[in-house]
């Protein structure tokens, strides 16, 4: 627990959170894959979890949560802040905190980057090194100008890169400076947003600041003065004579008197040579970013800063539309579905926090059109009319690529065609895509070879021409459905009423054979079951784990309702749904697809890694994927 005796005057917004939460704390290498050099540490990503946790705390204390109690600072008193649990008591059971963890660790993993990326690891400017405290200050100054630009501009990514550069700098300055040797127990009040303001009473080139230690633990090397200090780190620049070093196996220039160094990164003395204070350290660097999320969330609003750390259990919604002639059904259809999600989940939590729309018309796509205003989203998207004209094949690809680089992570794009690709060089890039933003395409296509109004065809079709639609729908969790105009709006509401925590469970076989039962199973976390069968089916039958069976005729039977959108079906187990093992039986002309569903709270994220070599600290360098030939390691956080 942080001292509730502290003074706090500093700390604005985030004075009711330093009576919260919080265990002692260590201190601070890069990221979590460190802690096998120095067991019991506190890294870099910890100390930004923790504050970000902390402000979004404050955050939703004093905006109460609309049609539910507002949430009580003494819930929380002594009790470790999780992301789930804060998600829970605001928002409601159930909901997901897996976006906001996202952009969390896209803030924590730039925050760890700048120990290993060549252009940034041994810059002193980036760390306060090297007694160039001024310089280091205007870095940081200028990383968390940049932070706010990039998201006034709705670039959060880059805004979570600038952001996590920032705290970097600034969490470095309380391990890297004396300013915990020199007794204070505040966080420097001139760091963040300086205004010409003096760090107060620097050490200059021809002072001494630190004698001889040879020792790995250096307690009192430091001379006593009261000038503000920190240590050189390796041999650029070199460390002048009686100056400090940083200390620990990394740094060549603590072989040079004077020996040894001040740094407290981490528990280990081999590491760093002040280890007795890594606790005073890392509790000031924690309350400094503290601080420098609560500035962000002044200058932004709360709107701002909740897009910026995607703090909503919400999808964004994104629409790529064919706008050539015969498409006047789809896009009816696609206005109708996002008037129904924007007005079903109007002030709810699961209320689309972006929204992006992509139009396309042969030989065109484009432009990208982003807004958080639904009312506007829906003005913008009535305004768009089927165009006359246009080749069978479009530009798809190229219009899904757009929406790719403008819809935030974790987000549903649903794209409305009745024409294959024009594009499908771009196949490979659009799958590389959507699994780095990690977002779920699900094409509708209408195509019907027997109609030919409003399309011009150049060329013989091959049958093979929607298989791009089908191999990104694969790598991103989506699906292509094939269907027609008389059912494209029932299929579009039981699409988009689909958007959420949804999860895919395994079939075994994953394509039922004929005669034979494909198998999966569900535990306790699952919730609204459903069953999707699209193809030229006959039959089909499903088994509960109870013996309980309901075969494909419409309406509701014992396990729940079954409905038909030409071939598309749809099966909505009843709730709750059985736990075990189910069994599917299909008997279809060519091969069925069939796909189980589930929603639950119950997720993970991931990223791959390869430790870092050469760098000031060890730690797990971020990798987008895994890299032929080089050793990688998968990191797994679970959610919910």
């Amino acid at each position: 627990m942080l001292r509730a005796e502290l003074p706090l005057s500093c700390l604005g917004r985030s004075l009711l959170l330093l009576q919260l939460l919080l265990p002692p704390t260590s201190a601070f290498f890069p990221n979590i894959w460190s802690l096998l050099a120095a067991p019991g540490s506190i890294t870099h990503q910890d100390l930004t979890e923790e504050a970000a946790l902390n402000v979004t705390l404050q955050l939703f204390l004093e905006q109460p949560p609309p049609g539910r109690p507002p949430l009580q600072p003494e819930d929380f008193l002594g009790r470790t802040l999780l992301a789930d649990d804060l998600f829970a008591a605001y928002f409601g059971a159930g909901f997901s905190s897996r976006r906001f963890r996202a952009a969390l660790g896209e803030v924590s993993r730039a925050n760890a980057a700048q120990d290993f990326l060549a252009a940034s690891r041994n810059d002193p400017d980036l760390h306060f090194d090297a007694e160039r405290l001024d310089q280091a200050r205007d870095r940081l100054a200028g990383a968390l100008r940049e932070t706010l630009a990039a998201a006034a501009a709705q670039d959060h990514a880059l805004a979570r890169r600038r952001l996590g550069a920032a705290l970097h700098a600034l969490q470095d300055f309380y391990s890297h400076s004396n300013w915990v040797e020199l007794g204070r127990q505040q966080p420097h009040p001139h760091l963040l947003w300086p205004r010409r303001r003096e760090l107060w009473s620097l050490a200059q080139e021809g002072d001494p600041t630190c004698s001889d230690c040879e020792a790995l633990s250096c307690s009192g090397n430091l001379l006593g003065s009261t000038l503000l200090t920190s240590g050189y780190f390796g041999t650029h620049p070199p460390k002048p004579p009686g100056k400090c070093s940083h200390g620990g196996h990394f740094d060549q220039s603590s072989a040079q008197p004077p020996r040894g160094g001040i740094n407290k990164d981490s528990t280990s003395p081999g590491f760093s040579p002040h280890h007795v204070l890594h606790p005073q350290a890392a509790q000031l660097a924690l309350l400094a970013s503290i601080e420098a999320f609560s500035l962000l969330r002044g200058r932004l609003g709360d709107r701002g800063f909740s897009r910026l750390l995607d703090i909503t259990p919400a999808s964004s919604l994104s629409f790529v539309l064919d706008t050539t002639g015969s498409m006047g059904e789809e896009i009816n259809a696609a206005k109708i579905q996002a008037r129904h999600i924007v007005e079903q989940r109007r002030g709810s939590p699961m209320e689309p926090a972006y929204y992006v729309l992509v139009p396309f018309h042969d030989p065109g796509f484009g432009p990208v059109f982003t807004t958080s205003d639904p009312h506007i989203f829906w003005q913008q998207l009535n305004e768009i009319q089927a165009l006359g004209g246009g080749d069978e094949p479009e530009m798809c690809l190229s219009a899904l690529e757009l929406a790719l680089l403008h819809t935030p992570p974790l987000s549903d794009i649903f794209v409305f065609t009745d024409a294959s690709p024009k594009d499908a060089f771009l196949t490979n890039r659009i799958e590389s895509l959507t699994q780095e933003r990690r977002c779920r395409v699900t094409f509708l296509v209408t195509e019907d070879p027997s109609r030919l109004q409003g399309r011009t065809r150049r060329e013989v079709l091959s049958p093979l021409r929607f298989e791009p639609y089908e191999a990104v729908a694969l790598a991103s969790g989506g699906e292509v459905i094939f269907t027609k105009d008389q059912h494209i709006q029932d299929v579009a509401a039981v699409i988009g009423d689909s958007m959420g925590a949804l999860v895919t469970l395994p079939l075994e076989p994953p394509v039922p054979a004929p005669g034979s039962a494909a198998v999966f199973s569900v535990d306790g976390l699952l919730r609204k079951l459903t069953v999707r069968l699209h193809g030229k089916i006959r039959a089909f039958r499903i088994k509960s784990p109870a013996g309980a069976s309901q075969d494909h005729e419409e309406g509701v039977g014992p396990l729940g309702r079954t409905r038909r959108f030409g071939q598309f079906w749809l099966v909505s187990v009843a709730e709750p749904p059985q736990t075990g093992t189910w069994e599917i039986q299909v008997t279809a002309e060519g091969t069925p697809r069939v796909r189980v569903q589930a929603q639950t709270c119950l997720d993970f994220l991931f990223h791959f890694g390869t430790p870092a070599e050469g760098g000031p600290h060890p730690g797990l360098y971020p990798l987008a994927q895994p890299v032929a030939g080089l050793p990688a390691q998968l990191l797994v956080e679970v959610t919910g």
